[in-house]
């Protein structure tokens, strides 16, 4: 499985695809410099994931994700071209949201269920339910 950790208010945003060359204007300081950084490496800068193994269990890629926003999309597979960033990491150009299998989010009053109608969405204030 793979995960992307995004806040709410982003997914309202840039609904249904991410893709990080739709947000450039807005990257500063060192955000600036990892963008260079990964368009030197891989021609681009993709929308990062955490993928998930026996060495790397879910609930780890759950936690990790909430660092990056209140709401964790799960992808059981992903569209090619993908790229290997770390041991744990991947990267894709662009991310559908409306692939994602289940959705996870600490947000009570998310109207996860008008964006992704029949996706699972597990809401908890304290993340570590999820786990």
């Amino acid at each position: 499985m793979f995960y992307h950790g995004i806040k709410w208010e982003y997914v309202l945003r840039e609904y249904p695809l991410l893709s990080p060359r739709r947000i450039v204007s807005k990257h500063r300081g060192e955000q600036a410099l990892d963008r260079k950084h990964l368009i030197k490496q891989f021609g681009l800068e993709p929308v990062h994931l955490l993928e998930a193994d026996e060495n790397y269990p879910h609930e780890r890629c759950i936690q990790e994700c909430l660092e990056f926003g209140d709401t964790v999309f799960a992808f059981e597979r992903l569209d090619i071209p993908m790229w290997q960033l770390s041991s744990h990491e991947v990267g894709v150009e662009v991310l559908d949201l409306r692939s994602c299998t289940t959705i996870y989010t600490t947000r009570n009053e998310t109207k996860v269920e008008e964006f992704f109608p029949g996706i699972p969405c597990v809401r908890d204030f304290f993340p570590t339910k999820f786990c």
